[in-house]
């Protein structure tokens, strides 16, 4: 069975990766592509990589009939516009972060309030590691921060194995790349601004620290660098447990909550150059690796983790998320193991 979607925003950075992993899925057909900004123009204009493709932007006010609507709009679009969005698809996949949080108060205290706060309670998260079995059938799905999903990767088998409850000091630093920032940029996303870079954009109350203590029940001291590479995102967090824990424990926890998972890797100490979970390593792939080293002078536990923000942190996630809504198989049209050699992701 074919499920026809269409990609609202599709000429940003995120609607780019939607369109290409939409076009190579086995069982959905991209039926319209929109920007206001580039309306009648091929979608190979604005992403070289999709030249292939027979598909020009429409308007967005003109929304066909779908299956599916993955809204990859600014924050604050897909709220003003929902009513629109699932008029015309049966299920809706926003990667804003309008959805993404349970409550009113939440929205107050990290964004500008929100405009539809009687939804939030309708809305799943769309991190299937996290949330598998409430998002089968969902209807309106909200796609995870990257730098969140990151976070929230690394640190949810310590909580599922019980090695934190939730009120252990966690300081989680986390490195991103520059497509973060969206299509948009601005003068601080400038090739002579950013090349070389490894610059503090968010020391302190990110707006992603919300979703952490959303979906862990944890409150993390968060700090966000941008650094010179395009895509990514890597967290490492510091954990300080209330007790001695022995690696043999972290690995028990680990493959206890990602044996079984299709797009996550453990990467702990091992041989080779690629010994601990890198970003170049999954770049274009949805795949996320996770890792540990203990540190027992210190009783101290250090957790790393890699995404691309593209694709695990945004459109691969979303993607992931509404094959399992569908019923289709979780994998499909996100089979993509990515490159070795790369150059910078």
């Amino acid at each position: 069975m074919t499920h026809a979607a269409s990609v609202v925003g599709a000429s940003g950075f995120a609607g780019g990766e939607l369109l290409r992993l939409l076009d190579g899925h086995p069982e959905f057909e991209v039926a319209q592509a929109t920007s206001r900004s580039y309306e009648r123009k091929t979608v190979g204009h604005q992403h070289p990589n999709l030249r292939g493709m027979d598909l020009r932007f429409t308007s967005p006010t003109d929304l066909e009939s779908v299956d599916v609507l993955f809204a990859a709009t600014p924050h604050g679009v897909s709220m003003e516009r929902i009513d629109d969005f699932r008029d015309a698809a049966d299920t809706v996949v926003d990667l804003s972060a309008d959805f993404r949080l349970g409550s009113e108060e939440q929205y107050d205290e990290w964004y500008d309030g929100h405009e539809r706060p009687e939804l939030l309670a309708e809305a799943e998260y769309a991190l299937p590691e996290l949330n598998r079995e409430s998002l089968a059938g969902a209807d309106l799905i909200a796609s995870g921060g990257c730098n969140a999903t990151a976070t929230i990767l690394g640190l949810k088998p310590l909580f599922d194995a019980g090695i934190l409850a939730g009120d252990e000091r966690v300081v989680v630093d986390v490195k991103v790349g520059s497509s973060e920032g969206g299509a948009g940029g601005g003068a601080a996303s400038s090739h002579p601004e950013r090349s070389g870079i490894v610059r503090p954009y968010a020391p302190t109350g990110h707006r992603h620290e919300a979703e952490i203590e959303e979906f862990l029940g944890l409150s993390v001291s968060f700090t966000v660098h941008a650094v010179d590479m395009t895509r990514g995102a890597a967290a490492t967090c510091h954990v300080f447990p209330d007790g001695p824990v022995k690696k043999k424990e972290l690995w028990g926890a680990y493959r206890e909550s990602y044996g079984d998972e299709p797009f996550m890797r453990t990467v702990a100490g091992g041989g080779g150059v690629y010994r601990y979970p890198e970003p170049k390593a999954v770049a274009g792939t949805n795949y996320g690796e996770v890792g540990f080293e203990l540190d027992p002078g210190n009783r101290r536990l250090v957790v790393f983790s890699a995404i691309d923000n593209m694709m695990k942190g945004s459109a691969g996630q979303a993607v992931h998320a509404a094959n399992v809504a569908l019923g289709i198989e979780e994998t499909a049209g996100l089979e993509f193991q990515g490159l070795h050699p790369v150059g910078a992701p």
